[in-house]
């Protein structure tokens, strides 16, 4: 009797944790980390209660628990979950809970709070990795042919580098003709995509922060004419775990965060921008109040680098697709020059969308370089034969390949160093460049 009670007891063990990696659509991520909170996320795929323990490593006796979410069909079943007994600098161990069931996951689920440095230490080195352009196949809602997209081992790949961070530059999904005009054909195209298997671990032990660009914002070369882009803004809410949506006076998504001793600027160039082939009125891509609190964010910023993460490129000089010089021209010349004239340094444009990779840079009237360090794609089709004759673009650094970025910061705080780098599908250095 004592046998059969303890296979019993196995048994439901073991099927009580089946049943509940079964109600996991995908996740945990680890969404923006700060240094008295972090944020988790998670999909379920029916209605579940879902919360985290976490532990410091080291004391597995101490655990604290997030809040707890009930999911829902009219959020998507995601949860935002909210670690807020965190100390700065510790290194947490986390569990995912549904309907106060352990999920059993075979990959590492760890966080950490960011440092408090200032005034007693040099800031810590960290690493950030990103890219932009994600397109998952799938069949019966793609153009014939063969698929579009490919290679997502490359999700493997970053997670092996073990960044810190991750920034994702846009096109991070691929809405299409059956997704752009409901609800339900959005939620789905997220879900599906945030779903893929070579992603979780990835998700799980990495720090995510988002832009968007026009596939996740609505169709093809969209703007703020779109009808459905408070839906699209809804779905780019529930699915990424940013410290802000949009900041004071400015809608969309843009957003702010400092790591270490770092600031990160991240903007929105879909829900403000004018139609690129509009004839009248003034052509904007970021909008007046987004362009102005960007310039006095940066004035603001006493950071040695300052990462701008936008869209499309904003230094490539070819006046080409969606570069910042082809539509909106006059609004570059006008961001570039303030640039010029507040004297600011450390500048750094981070851009995706034009499924290929380059590093562009210019010193102004003022001597200070800027740089453009744009990385793309990571599984969409990448463009082969790159024709166009971008004067600011460094020598060596065009990538025609599918791929991703490392952006590497360390030494003293008073003399931090940045390495840019570029890595192929299976995590193979292609190039890399200094900047001090």
């Amino acid at each position: 009797m004592k046998i059969r009670t303890t296979l019993l007891c196995l048994f439901l063990t073991v099927y009580g944790a089946f049943a509940q990696k079964a109600l996991l659509q995908s996740g945990p991520m680890l969404g923006y980390n700060e240094m008295r909170e972090v944020m988790i996320w998670a999909q379920t795929t029916t209605p579940a209660a879902v919360k985290v323990g976490y532990w410091i490593d080291t004391i597995p006796s101490q655990l604290m628990f997030t809040n707890t979410v009930q999911t829902e069909a009219k959020t998507a079943f995601t949860a935002k979950l909210l670690a807020n007994q965190v100390e700065p600098g510790q290194r947490y161990n986390y569990r995912l809970y549904i309907n106060d069931q352990a999920v059993e996951l075979d990959y590492p689920t760890t966080f950490q709070a960011q440092a408090l440095w200032q005034y007693r230490t040099d800031p810590p080195p960290f690493t950030v990795a990103m890219g932009s352009c994600m397109y998952v196949n799938e069949p019966e809602y793609d153009r014939p042919g063969q698929g579009y997209g490919g290679n997502y081992e490359i999700f493997e790949s970053i997670h092996q580098k073990r960044p810190d961070a991750m920034l994702w530059l846009g096109d991070n999904v691929y809405l299409r003709e059956a997704d752009w005009y409901t609800r339900t054909g959005i939620m789905h195209r997220y879900t599906d995509q945030r779903s893929i298997k070579e992603l979780q671990p990835l998700l799980a032990s990495t720090h995510h922060y988002a832009i968007w660009d026009d596939h996740d914002f609505g169709p093809n070369d969209s703007d703020r004419s779109f009808h459905l882009k408070d839906l699209t803004l809804e779905a780019f809410n529930l699915f990424w775990a940013n410290p802000t949506y949009g900041v004071p006076g400015v809608e969309g998504i843009t957003t702010f965060f400092k790591y270490n001793d770092m600031d990160f600027f991240l903007l929105d160039d879909r829900y403000n921008r004018s139609p690129n082939n509009r004839k009248t009125g003034e052509p904007t891509l970021l909008g007046k109040p987004q362009l102005e609190w960007l310039i006095d964010a940066l004035v603001a910023s006493r950071a040695p680098f300052k990462f701008v993460a936008i869209g499309g490129q904003v230094l490539n000089t070819a006046e080409v697709y969606e570069t910042y010089a082809h539509h909106h021209g006059a609004e570059r010349e006008y961001l570039l020059k303030r640039i010029e004239e507040e004297d600011l340094k450390g500048v750094i444009f981070i851009t995706g969308d034009r499924h290929h990779t380059e590093l562009s840079q210019y010193t102004n009237a003022a001597g200070n370089v800027v740089y453009d360090f744009t990385v793309s794609p990571l599984t969409s089709g990448a463009a082969r034969n790159v024709t166009e004759v971008n004067a600011h673009r460094v020598e060596g650094t065009l990538v025609t390949q599918r791929n991703f970025g490392l952006l590497e910061v360390s030494g003293p705080r008073k003399a931090r160093r940045l390495k840019l780098s570029i890595y192929d599908v299976s995590g193979k250095e292609l190039w890399t460049r200094s900047v001090e």
